[in-house]
């Protein structure tokens, strides 16, 4: 992988990351370490959430959403467009959570595009994107970080901008 694609894998993962964290999602780690998945093809990072949550959600499912799409979101911020191909096991996964609530390929459509630009909305924040930076530029030096070193990045973002 060269380092435009390693850079976009940094700030993908951490977009997931951080949206997470903001939502109350405890992370058990981040990587941009390449892996073979089940079918055949290959992710180029992950951010493991663990099980449970900090803080009680108000829509489970439209959190789970936001997480999903905030990694092509943050990756986009960095290199000035969507890579659907990148993102397809992620959009993958929001429309199937989001069909659960569509009953026409119309409504299903719009809750997706009301979704994507809630997710821009709140990645957009001057602290996320900060945190986004943050975290991106330790999965570059290290590969993989612990869920504790995210909520010290995402801290630290929120002092710089506070």
């Amino acid at each position: 992988m060269n380092d435009l694609h390693l850079s976009a894998t940094a700030y993908h993962e951490a977009g997931h990351a951080v949206m997470a964290i903001s939502l109350g999602r405890p992370i058990q780690k981040v990587t941009i370490e390449p892996k073979k998945i089940q079918t055949g093809g290959q992710r180029l990072g992950a951010c493991q959430l663990q099980k449970g949550r900090s803080g009680s959600a108000k829509d489970w499912l439209e959190d789970e959403v936001l997480i999903l799409l905030a990694g092509m979101v943050a990756e986009a911020r960095f290199t000035g467009r969507y890579c659907q191909q990148g993102a397809g096991e992620d959009l993958r996964a929001a429309g199937e959570l989001l069909s659960t609530r569509a009953d026409n390929p119309r409504r299903l459509e719009k809750q997706q595009r009301r979704m994507l630009e809630k997710t821009e909305h709140l990645l957009d924040d001057p602290t996320h994107i900060r945190a986004i930076e943050l975290i991106a530029e330790e999965l570059l030096i290290k590969s993989t970080i612990s869920g504790r070193a995210v909520r010290h990045f995402f801290h630290q973002a929120q002092q710089q901008t506070s």
